[in-house]
């Protein structure tokens, strides 16, 4: 039993050791597993509170997103109410303006338009939007709304039709029933629809054709200026060719002081209103861009030296002493206008001597180096010791009508127009005109042209030489300038120069070196004449050249023996190395003999046609010193008989005569030359002085062109160069051309 008993007892706390076991390990497993659950429970938490914050960030975004959406789409009305007021805006703008506007898709059909695009086809109700531009034209045209006129209206729809379809149509004017004028600018997109003006330009229009008629009624009256002009110059001239020849002729005659005085002032007066003519003239031509520069070869320097000469007389009068000082290597042939130039040089030089009571005047010409090759720029300046001019009145002195006194009682009369032409001038010829003077102490006016060599001066330009004997010159001037200028010539020709400003040093510096005296003519207390008297005297043989601004004078003074040559001051250059080459002792040999003429060569016959009476008795006076055969022809139809009969050697032409005219006579004696191959100089003599008329004369064959009154010194001059060979001069000691 106790080993039945025992045995059990050993089983029974197995099982409950077991059972113990057992109740362990299930509660450390539910321990476990509630730590687990606990972990779990935290980590879920986490997660639970990690998709919370999730959430609320979601949500808070979600509501930014809300609220953004709601400023946006609160702005975007106010954008949307913004634009309709601008396009409600813009259309009332479009709406109110006079001119019309409308646009049109890429089909070519209205979109909108505004009242005035549409108000030019009040009452018809088929233009409105979504009409075709195909229909409006087909409306216009059938209604009457635009005017076409001649024109055909299919062929009117297609031309315009054509245009439209261009990508960038050109303006089109067209003219309305009721007389309205309309520009169409149309402008095309990228899209192809188009915007289009239709501006009402009617004002432009009849402004436009009111400036066309003033201009033609302003041409009207510019033609019939320049006609009464033409015919106020020809008029003019005339009879003042009678008045200041005849009173020319009249101061060659035997008169006493005071008639001698009244004749001057007769022939004065009358040129001095020619002067005022011509300046009127002149200035109506610039002004009306009429006037044309004709170019020619001519010589610069024998242009000024001619000038001198004319001023001479009042310059000797008053005591003044007129020099040029002209750049001794400087070229004289040029290309260009000489007419004007010397215009330019006579208005210049003019006021210098009439704004100079004591002292000098002179031009001075010197060359700088030309842009263009072949050319040389010129220099040109008038230098004097006169008034001078006003600081305040210098910057208007090339106005026109300005002058330096202004007063009605002013002491140098005038036209005012002078130097306004002669800047005018200039700048037409592309050069620059300029002044600097100081009140009290003289001006200097200048201008600077550019002009063409002429071709004798492209390659060889001028060659001065002194003749082989000429070592050392004594030069006697009392002018200071003048002085300089012969001093700085002969210096620059390597000759040994003296200068003395009296004939009292003269003789003090004379020495057996000098080969050469030239002397000032007018000078005090010993003149030039008496101070070669006295080199002679006293054994000097040097040759001595006088300079003399009266050659007349000297011709007439007893002493003239002891002159070797006499010169006029101022002299070109030419005539001075001219005079020295013919001077004795210096060069042997070159002074050639005056040439023989046989007693049997005819006499040179001229013809002359004139329907003025006054003017024929001019006209013979003038050259009645001449040896010539002088026949006069009272119209063209005699002037071509007399030619036929009388074989002249030359013509000079009236323009203006009855029954055949200057020109018509001309072109006759032309016709006659052409079948015997001669050519006979004919020179026109006409009151014609308007712009064109020397062209319009010349061009009937016609060789030189004088205008009224006319000059003894340029007839003299035409007769000497028409003397053909073996025809006896016309003057003693001239020889044939």
């Amino acid at each position: 039993m106790t080993g039945i008993g025992g045995g059990w007892g050993m089983s029974l706390a197995n099982k409950l050791a077991e059972e113990r076991r057992a109740r362990l390990a299930a509660e450390r497993l539910l321990e476990q597993k509630q730590a687990e659950l606990q972990a779990a429970n935290r980590k879920l938490g986490r997660h639970a509170r990690a998709l919370s914050e999730e959430i609320v960030e979601t949500r808070a975004e979600v509501q930014t997103v809300r609220d953004e959406n709601a400023r946006v789409k609160s702005d975007l009305n106010v954008a949307n109410e913004k634009v309709a007021i601008a396009e409600r805006r813009l259309w009332h703008s479009i709406q109110t303006i006079q001119d019309g506007f409308a646009f049109f898709d890429a089909e070519s059909r209205m979109i909108a338009a505004n009242h005035a695009w549409l108000g030019v086809f009040e009452g018809l109700e088929d233009v409105k939007p979504g009409i075709s531009y195909v229909e409006i034209l087909q409306c216009v045209t059938e209604e009457g709304v635009v005017d076409i006129g001649d024109a055909d209206p299919a062929a009117w729809r297609e031309k315009m039709l054509d245009r439209w379809q261009t990508v960038a149509p050109e303006p089109e004017i067209i003219r309305l029933w009721n007389g309205a004028y309309i520009k169409l600018i149309d402008q095309r997109g990228q899209t192809g629809d188009v915007v289009s003006l239709a501006l009402n330009i009617t004002d432009t229009i009849r402004y436009e054709e009111r400036l066309k008629e003033a201009r033609r009624k302003a041409e009207a009256a510019s033609r019939a200026k320049s006609s009464f002009l033409a015919n106020m110059s020809h008029e003019i001239r005339t009879p003042m060719n009678g008045v200041v020849g005849m009173a020319e002729l009249l101061t060659d005659t035997e008169l006493d002081e005071e008639q001698l005085l009244y004749a001057n002032t007769i022939k004065n007066s009358g040129e001095a209103l020619l002067v005022i003519i011509n300046d009127v003239l002149d200035y109506s031509k610039i002004e009306a861009e009429k006037l044309v520069l004709h170019e020619e070869p001519f010589d610069l320097e024998r242009c000024i030296h001619e000038l001198i000469m004319l001023m001479q007389v009042n310059a000797r009068d008053k005591g003044i002493d007129l020099l040029v000082d002209y750049d001794l290597f400087l070229p004289t042939r040029f290309v260009g206008d000489p007419g004007r130039l010397r215009q330019i040089m006579t208005n210049l030089l003019g006021n210098a001597v009439k704004f100079t009571e004591e002292g000098h005047v002179m031009v001075r010409v010197v060359g700088v180096e030309a842009e263009t090759e072949g050319a040389a720029r010129l220099h040109v300046t008038i230098e004097d010791s006169g008034i001078g001019i006003p600081a305040d009145k210098v910057g208007h002195i090339f106005g026109e009508f300005n002058q330096l006194d202004g007063e009605s009682n002013r002491k140098f009369e005038g036209t005012g127009l002078g130097l306004a032409i002669s800047e005018k001038l200039v700048r037409l010829m592309g050069g620059d005109i300029w002044v600097e003077s100081a009140e009290g102490q003289g001006s200097t006016f200048g201008f600077a042209v550019e002009l063409p060599l002429a071709e004798a001066e492209t390659e060889t330009g001028q060659d001065f030489s002194v003749p082989d004997g000429l070592r050392k010159v004594l030069i006697v001037e009392t002018n200071a300038l003048n002085r300089a200028i012969l001093e700085r010539l002969f210096t620059a020709l390597e000759v040994a120069v003296v200068c003395c400003d009296s004939g009292a040093r003269a003789l003090e510096a004379m020495d057996a070196e000098v080969s050469l005296v030239i002397t000032d003519h007018v000078m005090p207390e010993m003149d030039g004449i008496e101070l070669a008297e006295a080199l002679k005297e006293a054994g000097h043989a040097a040759p001595v050249l006088l300079l003399s601004g009266n050659i007349g004078s000297v011709d007439q003074d007893p002493g003239r023996r002891f002159v070797d040559a006499v010169l006029q001051k101022p002299f070109p250059r030419n005539a001075l190395f001219a005079a020295l080459a013919r001077m004795p002792g210096l060069r042997a040999g070159l002074a050639d003999a005056p040439p023989s003429h046989a007693a049997t060569q005819r006499v040179m016959r001229v013809l002359a046609a004139e329907d003025n009476k006054t003017n024929r008795l001019v006209f013979s006076k003038m050259v009645k010193a001449m040896d010539i055969d002088l026949k006069f022809a009272v119209n063209g139809e005699e002037a071509v008989a007399f030619y036929r009969s009388f074989r002249p050697d030359i013509v000079f032409m009236d323009i203006s005569m009855p029954e055949m005219d200057g020109k018509e006579a001309a072109r006759a004696i032309r016709q006659i030359e052409a079948e015997s191959g001669a050519h006979v100089p004919i020179v026109a003599m006409t009151a014609h002085a308007m712009e064109g008329d020397e062209d319009d004369i010349l061009s009937v064959g016609i060789d030189h062109y004088l205008s009224k009154p006319l000059s003894k010194q340029t007839l003299i001059e035409h007769v000497l160069a028409a003397c053909p060979a073996g025809v006896r001069p016309p003057r003693e000691g001239q020889s044939a051309a």
